[in-house]
């Protein structure tokens, strides 16, 4: 009964499992790549908001540290698109912080369906 009680304090109040705004949560997943949404996703059992986020930080930052590995090992074009990449991941990763803290549920083209799919288990 107090658990139900918990429950529904957190969604009335928008806070969180951790204690904080759905919107802070959401976008602190991002800040040190999958090592937070990793974190986020054993800290936070019910909140969709931010197990969204969780999961799709996770899926976006394990996937780009794989595909720079592999870049990185191949000479000339492997390391000219890997220098490309660090850009953009960098970009992607202050829009998905930005959007998250906005309240909003961004989708990372690919990663953030798979993410979705996560979540509906």
């Amino acid at each position: 009964m107090t658990e139900n009680k918990e429950k529904q304090d957190i969604e009335e109040t928008g806070k969180t499992s951790s204690g904080m705004t759905e919107n802070l949560a959401g976008a602190l997943t991002y800040v040190l790549g999958f090592i937070t949404g990793i974190i986020f996703l054993f800290i936070e059992k019910d909140n969709k908001f931010i197990r969204y986020h969780a999961f799709q930080s996770i899926i976006f930052w394990g996937g780009f540290v794989i595909v720079n590995f592999i870049l990185g090992l191949i000479p000339f074009l492997g390391w000219i698109l890997n220098g490309l990449m660090v850009p953009i991941g960098l970009a992607i990763w202050i829009y998905c912080m930005y959007q998250a803290y906005q309240g909003k549920e961004f989708e990372i083209p690919y990663v953030g369906k798979i993410a979705r799919e996560q979540i509906a288990r």
